[in-house]
């Protein structure tokens, strides 16, 4: 078995914790928390501490899974495989582009494995519109957002993310990485704008943003993400894929409401529309939920390691999908357009 220590039990973090407790290729070795939250009874056995480093080399284990806040992984997936252990870690790999690269320079010395946390990779119906975009050929232009109006404790969690990350790096990460898998063209140039719309957040931080990607082939990308109580439910969840000979589309049924977790990885509907040939309904009423989507991530992730996968190619693809997002950042911050072909943000 595949002994798992388990870092950050915030929503992400009980999710792979379950996902690792009921999987037999692993052994869940330890929690680590900075508090003693509330589990669910299947993990409420598992001793917690705060600890990390010295969870880290008491425990020896074989696979640390982060999903604490973003500014630590970095450092905590680098500790882990220079103790000796694979890594799962949550996405954004890092918040800066020198930290992603550290990491992945990491792996490559140690030969370690790492898998990032794109939860998309695993879902059948995104696997789907990606074959369908790609059946359709380029160059594309990708329509995608995903806003949430979030109140309370989410609210919360969100003003506790931005004091490190924009939802366009959090958030933005997935969708970028689904615009690469499907035009399989470096990008050259972003372009992002943001805007501060609540006085609880610090004030160089944005909880609205929005952004152009440029890519090699032509193709064109443009992604949208707000948080906070002030969002519209409106037009909040947007997915398409055009190119010259269709499209491809996810459908969200009208009750869909952006405060839902579930909401964010159900399609409900992919519709194919191709110029040639009229339009195709695929129903995807019996995918994953959320928690499956995790099972599955852990499954993938027992294979990685226990089949000795190459996974230098999805690491490489996790620096490029958040340079540009981090790029997207730098030019709502400088109000510039920002080169990706220059350094640092050359791929």
């Amino acid at each position: 078995m595949i002994r798992t220590l388990v870092v950050g039990l915030g929503n992400m973090g009980r999710s792979h914790a379950l996902a690792y407790h009921r999987n037999p290729a692993f052994q869940v070795v330890g929690l680590v928390n900075r508090s003693t939250p509330a589990l669910a009874p299947d993990l409420a056995g598992y001793a917690v501490t705060d600890d990390f480093a010295e969870a880290l080399a008491r425990l020896k284990p074989d696979l640390v899974a982060i999903a604490t806040y973003s500014d630590s992984h970095a450092d905590y997936a680098v500790a882990a495989m220079e103790a000796g252990a694979d890594v799962f870690v949550e996405k954004p790999l890092a918040t800066t582009v020198a930290d992603a690269r550290r990491v992945a320079a990491c792996a490559a010395r140690t030969g370690r494995r790492v898998v990032v946390g794109y939860i998309l990779r695993h879902h059948p119906s995104w696997q789907r519109l990606i074959a369908e975009a790609r059946a359709l050929g380029g160059p594309y232009v990708f329509r995608l957002n995903l806003n949430q109006q979030s109140k309370g404790p989410t609210w919360e969690v969100h003003k506790a993310l931005m004091q490190t990350t924009p939802p366009i790096v959090d958030c933005g990460v997935h969708y970028v990485d689904v615009m690469l898998q499907i035009t399989d063209a470096p990008a050259v140039e972003v372009r992002g704008m943001g805007l501060r719309l609540s006085a609880e957040i610090a004030p160089e931080m944005y909880n609205y943003g929005h952004f152009q990607v440029i890519f090699a082939d032509g193709s064109l990308g443009w992604y949208e993400a707000g948080w906070g109580p002030m969002m519209s439910d409106t037009a909040f969840f947007v997915k398409d894929v055009v190119s010259p000979n269709g499209a491809v589309s996810i459908r969200m049924p009208e009750s869909a409401r952006s405060d839902d977790i579930e909401t964010h990885t159900r399609t409900s509907l992919l519709r194919v529309h191709r110029v040639a040939g009229g339009d195709q309904d695929i129903s995807m009423a019996d995918e994953p939920g959320h928690q499956d989507l995790c099972d599955r991530e852990a499954a993938f992730v027992a294979r990685a390691i226990t089949e000795r996968l190459d996974l230098s190619r999805h690491l490489a693809e996790a620096v490029q999908s958040l340079v540009i997002c981090l790029g997207a950042d730098e030019s709502v911050r400088t109000g510039r357009a920002i080169s990706l072909k220059e350094a640092p943000w050359a791929p």
